[in-house]
């Protein structure tokens, strides 16, 4: 890369390449698939946004799309930060949501719903409330809605893939647990060898 102020036009298009890049990083950051937040390309970016914010840009061109993507950073800082903050102070909904399945998985022992089966399927009423109220409460906090959800239609379909389970692997025994992947909620089966 050629030091800053060398060529305007590239500078300004590795600015936002960059900033996609850590908008990017920082989605993955607050979905929990990055460690660590991304403060070093967030460093890169801020320091090419100060230098230009204190050259003077002579073509208009250059000096709207240099304040279109200096904007859009401040307005992406703004949002991050509100975020961080609300993860400090244990107020992010993402991260409230999933402490308290884990919560819930901790109270119950085995985890979410774990063994909830069906009376059909060998599990007990208790067993098949617990995943359906798991399951009806991921959904909402998803966005996915209760439509078309039902614990009866829930208790059939844990007995037809109990069975298919069963039959594919082997075993007596199928878990079933609620998870969120991709931001759906979703029930993963785990075939349980006696």
């Amino acid at each position: 890369m050629s030091p800053l102020g060398t060529d305007i036009e590239e500078d300004l298009n590795l600015l936002d390449v960059r900033l996609k890049t850590l908008r990017l990083e920082y989605d993955q950051y607050f979905m929990g698939a990055r460690k660590r937040e991304p403060q070093l390309l967030r460093g890169e970016v801020q320091k090419i946004i100060s230098y230009y914010a204190n050259v003077p840009i002579r073509n208009t061109g250059h000096r709207f799309k240099f304040n279109n993507l200096r904007s859009r950073f401040f307005s992406f800082r703004r949002h991050w930060d509100d975020t961080l903050r609300k993860i400090e102070d244990g107020r992010y909904d993402k991260h409230r949501f999933q402490a308290e399945l884990h919560d819930r998985e901790r109270k119950l022992g085995t985890g979410a719903g774990a063994r909830p089966r069906g009376p059909e399927a060998g599990g007990s009423d208790a067993e098949l409330d617990r995943l359906f109220e798991s399951f009806v409460e991921a959904r909402e906090a998803t966005g996915q809605g209760r439509a078309g959800l039902s614990r009866e239609r829930l208790a059939g379909q844990l007995a037809e893939q109990t069975k298919a389970l069963q039959e594919r692997f082997g075993v007596t025994e199928v878990r079933f647990r609620v998870v969120v992947e991709g931001g759906r909620a979703k029930l993963k089966a785990t075939p349980v060898k006696s």
